[in-house]
């Protein structure tokens, strides 16, 4: 139970990453030679930027007349009578402007991208969330845009996809690999080592070579810092756990950050076990898999005995990622965080009684929070608070859950 002394501004967090972008043995950067100058450059002016007043002027500026923060919190009341009695505070980045968290960071790379002199941004997206986020930006500041989505999720995301298109971006499925999530970066990565001359590279989460990992996490950490003040403001106290999505994990080190100096805040991360990870069918990377490197970074990844990466499963097409950020990993090896696997089944439970309860519908990614939070709250009890990040709105899950509650059949979801 967090006491009174520790009320306040928010503490300093920790002091990584180190000089070469390590937190701890995961990090760091493993990136073709075309890109290291680039990765410099980058590192210098993200950290110019944020000493420039003008520039964090100009970004709290959009945050709050653009994007519409602070996001509220919402006390979930009839949701946590499924919870053990806890408390359940919600996080609503679902009200942000594009529909989700991802807009905080994505105005902040906008903003470093015209601060470069580059004309084009380009990213990688799953559910669509920061592709939509990162197309919108792109509009305003009058950027070129391309977004590549793995074929899979082209279809599954159907509503995000004309989403961008109508914002101006121009959208590549990628038809190789599994056709999700890890294949878009694998393009996405491609295309900036051919043009990284006049394009920037918006990593939409805490993934990649340094410095992208502790940019995205710094430019999410927002979310963490408001919330702290708006819980010590509705209930006196701090909550005694932060529960988040983890795919690869923008959200959740968003709204960890501000809390990891507290000792007795516990920061609980749900990944994607889709099947069940004793299945094989899942996302769930902490929990099964091993160290090793993927899209330019050291951190946990599933991969097989001679290092290939495993193809992964998720009804969310945004946690079906088979790596996740170096500071999770930091997080999940020191103990500070704990992770644990949410089934489909588990997260569609949880999305639908969020519905019925709260008349909020979330993404789907949100749902596995969701569910993690009706199991934390089950174990602490009715004294205890829980703080959720609630990542992003349902809409563009709408077609996913009507077939999965039986609404409407694929043939109709089609249409």
């Amino acid at each position: 139970m967090t006491t009174d002394a520790a009320r306040g501004a928010a503490a300093e967090p920790a002091n990584l990453p180190d000089a070469s972008g390590h937190f701890g043995r995961f990090g760091g950067r493993f990136a073709p030679e075309a890109l290291m100058a680039a990765l410099d450059e980058l590192t210098r002016e993200f950290a110019a930027a944020m000493q420039d007043p003008a520039f964090t002027a100009e970004l709290n500026d959009l945050l709050a007349n653009y994007a519409g923060r602070p996001s509220l919190l919402t006390e979930a009341r009839r949701f946590a009578e499924h919870a053990g009695g806890a408390r359940v505070l919600l996080k609503r980045e679902d009200l942000n402007h594009t529909g989700s968290h991802k807009i905080n960071n994505v105005l902040g790379q906008a903003l470093l991208t015209r601060r470069m002199g580059k004309r084009r941004v380009i990213a990688e997206t799953g559910a669509g969330q920061h592709g939509v986020a990162t197309a919108t930006a792109a509009a305003l500041l009058g950027l070129e845009c391309t977004v590549y989505m793995g074929e899979v999720d082209t279809r599954r995301q159907a509503l995000n996809v004309a989403r961008m298109r109508m914002l101006g971006a121009e959208v590549i499925p990628v038809r190789t690999g599994s056709r999700t999530l890890k294949d878009a970066c694998n393009e996405a990565f491609r295309d900036w080592v051919a043009t990284v001359d006049h394009t920037h590279y918006c990593v939409g989460s805490t993934m990649g070579p340094h410095p992208f990992p502790m940019m995205v996490r710094d430019l999410h950490r927002v979310i963490g810092v408001e919330a702290r003040a708006q819980a010590l403001e509705l209930t006196g106290r701090l909550p005694d756990a932060i529960v988040a999505c983890v795919g690869g994990g923008s959200n959740a080190i968003g709204a960890f950050h501000a809390f990891i100096p507290d000792e007795g805040v516990r920061l609980y991360g749900f990944e994607a076990g889709g099947d069940g990870v004793e299945t094989g069918r899942h996302a769930a990377t902490l929990a099964g898999g091993s160290l090793g490197v993927i899209h330019g970074m050291r951190t946990f990844l599933l991969q097989d005995d001679d290092g290939q990466t495993l193809e992964t499963h998720s009804v969310s097409a945004g946690l079906d990622y088979p790596g996740v950020g170096p500071e999770h990993s930091w997080l999940f090896e020191t103990g500070r965080a704990t992770y644990r696997a949410v089934t489909d089944a588990e997260a569609m439970e949880a999305f639908g009684l969020l519905c019925r309860t709260e008349g909020i519908i979330p993404a789907i990614e949100s749902a596995h929070a969701l569910a993690g939070a009706l199991k934390v709250g089950r174990e602490l009890g009715p004294d205890a608070v829980l703080l959720v990040c609630l990542s992003g709105r349902g809409d563009k899950d709408m077609h996913t859950a009507a077939e999965w509650f039986g609404f409407m059949d694929a043939e109709e979801s089609a249409q």
